[in-house]
């Protein structure tokens, strides 16, 4: 069995808004909205993530920006910046080998394409809001591997 935990960013500024470094998407910042979506999810992660869990994040500043709010140690990677792919996050965390489970705080619509594949949806992407948390699990049942969606969490539920 394995765990893979999907959280998109915060609510961000758009990049018009963003003047610093002129304009760079990279350098984009929570807003006011985004920094209390980002607080509520991490009291809520910070209650149900497994022991041992391996947190990753893009380098981009508002995914940092929302994973500070959890408060526990991480890596960025730049297989999970805004350019990056379904194929890089799943290489990344070795998808679906079995081990330590994976928070990994990204973007769109790299998350949603990755949830899309995996639950096996008919369309490509699955649209996933800013702050939410998808929780993804990979098993063996009566033989077959099969993934399931153990959670789906919004902020603005929490």
């Amino acid at each position: 069995m394995t765990d893979l935990i999907l959280w998109r960013h915060a609510d961000a500024e758009d990049l018009e808004e963003n003047d610093e470094e002129g304009g760079d998407d990279l350098s984009r910042r929570l807003t006011s909205k985004g920094e209390r979506q980002a607080s509520r999810m991490a009291a809520w992660l910070d209650r149900q993530l497994p022991d041992g869990v391996k947190v990753l994040s893009s380098p981009a500043v508002r995914t940092e920006q929302t994973i500070l709010a959890l408060g526990r140690k991480y890596k960025t990677h730049e297989a999970l910046a805004p350019d990056g792919s379904k194929e890089g996050l799943l290489e990344l965390i070795h998808w679906p080998k079995p081990g330590p489970a994976h928070l990994v705080v990204g973007h769109q619509p790299v998350l949603g394409q990755v949830v899309a594949q995996l639950l096996g949806l008919q369309a490509s992407d699955c649209s996933i809001r800013k702050g939410a948390v998808w929780w993804l699990r990979h098993r063996i049942k009566k033989g077959q591997p099969q993934t399931i969606l153990v959670c789906m969490q919004n902020p603005d539920m929490l």
